[in-house]
């Protein structure tokens, strides 16, 4: 469960921008859109961010998408001596020389984990980690690097335990603690690392391929009918799918590629993914699924993921959701996180957007809703709508978002055509 995120010094972001998914005040969609977590806090299911072309919005994202990938490939044998992937803000020569810095609040197995560190490219600068089992605070890590006599200044809580003198001497500079610790058998920070490599769902900023889908279409009949739902409740058009296992024809790979490359996939299967249709007459068509719409090959990618998530409580973050679908599948997709009875097990959902005829009081408490913009520094900020004070109930979203009350709209001036 994710409480809140925050970034600095990171892309556009300049200045500590914060995410928080806790509930704030306000009585309205209580039931199907927030839940109540361990540790008596109230948490939303989802979180729409809104904002113009280049305002930071998948900046954000990628800030979170950073974060994970440090904790799981720093410690890795592959990366060792590699450059950290962080890119500070560049518009000031005061930020390029600082570290960025990336912080998240979340809780996994029912303890509330506030885990953070902040680095430049070839070193870590400072890691922090604070726990909060039964409500009490236990500070386990504080790593700080002193540029004075050039080593790590350390703390390594009493709480934590384990063999903590292996874990720091084989900390190197530019891989993080956590993840050490974990690859040398730390099952007490275990959690934190399992909360990044498997609870946190990141989208790929082109989104997801259609293989998980037909994956579970293959390996499980109740997860088919599941899939198959999905497909009828988006009034696709599709029949049935079907999963074939085919090897690579010579005669499709591309007559420039090189005889080694294409030994290398001699023998090797992939996933033709079939649909049906039925014609006028009642009989049965199939096609590819390279030959359906793209909104179809979408919302067919989308289903196993929505599917797997909503079953096992994943935290789901996706760029552009409403690309290539209907509004009313972008709303469809959104309901079901918001949605106690389709969303037992809390999962999240976290997504920015442009289709704003989903934004609206009927789908989204007022603090689901957020705003990304640049200020006139060239700084990406995130605004809360609740910072608006909307009306409950009365406010029409749509109609001032782009009017232009909320700001984070494109600021388009006059083309002047050059003589």
């Amino acid at each position: 469960m994710l409480i809140q995120f925050s970034v600095k010094n990171f892309l556009s972001f300049r200045d500590r921008q914060t995410l928080s998914l806790m509930r704030a005040k306000g009585d309205e969609l209580i039931t199907p859109n927030t839940f109540d977590a361990p540790g008596r806090i109230s948490l939303l299911r989802s979180a729409v961010i809104y904002g113009p072309n280049a305002g930071g919005k998948t900046n954000f994202l990628l800030a979170l998408q950073t974060m994970q990938r440090i904790v799981l490939d720093s410690a890795t044998e592959s990366r060792a001596g590699d450059n950290l992937p962080v890119n500070p803000f560049r518009l000031s020569s005061t930020t390029r020389k600082q570290p960025c810095e990336f912080e998240v609040i979340f809780i996994a197995d029912d303890v509330r984990y506030q885990y953070g560190f902040a680095t430049i490219t070839d070193q870590i600068v400072e890691e922090w980690l604070l726990a909060f089992p039964k409500g009490r605070t236990q500070q386990w890590l504080l790593r700080r690097w002193n540029e004075t006599n050039n080593q790590y200044d350390w703390h390594l809580g009493n709480s934590l335990t384990g063999e903590k003198r292996l874990w720091k001497k084989s900390t190197r500079n530019n891989v993080l603690f956590l993840s050490t610790a974990v690859q040398l058998n730390s099952e007490q920070l275990r959690p934190v690392y399992t909360w990044f490599r498997k609870t946190l769902r990141m989208a790929n900023m082109e989104g997801w391929s259609p293989n998980f889908s037909a994956a579970l279409c293959e390996e499980d009949r109740h997860k088919k009918i599941q899939v198959m739902d999905y497909l009828r409740a988006a009034d696709v058009g599709v029949h049935d799918v079907a999963v074939e296992k085919r090897q690579f024809d010579y005669d499709d790979l591309p007559n420039d590629m090189p005889d080694q490359e294409r030994e290398k996939i001699k023998g090797r299967t992939f996933m033709a993914i079939m649909t049906s249709h039925v014609d006028e007459e009642g009989n049965t068509v199939r096609f590819d699924m390279h030959n359906e719409s793209h909104g179809t090959q979408k919302i067919f990618s989308l289903a196993g993921p929505w599917i797997d998530s909503l079953e096992k409580g994943y935290i789901v973050i996706i760029d552009e959701l409403n690309v290539g679908l209907h509004p009313y599948l972008t709303k469809f997709l959104v309901q079901l996180f918001n949605s106690s009875k389709f969303n037992p097990n809390n999962a999240q959902l976290i997504f920015t957007t442009h289709e704003t005829s989903i934004l609206t009081q009927d789908l989204f408490r007022r603090d689901q809703i957020w705003f990304c913009e640049k200020s006139k520094d060239r700084a990406s900020k995130m605004v809360p709508l609740t910072d608006f004070s909307p009306r409950k109930g009365r406010e029409n979203m749509e109609q001032a978002y782009l009017s232009g009350r909320y700001a984070a709209v494109p600021y388009i001036t006059p083309l002047h055509k050059s003589s």
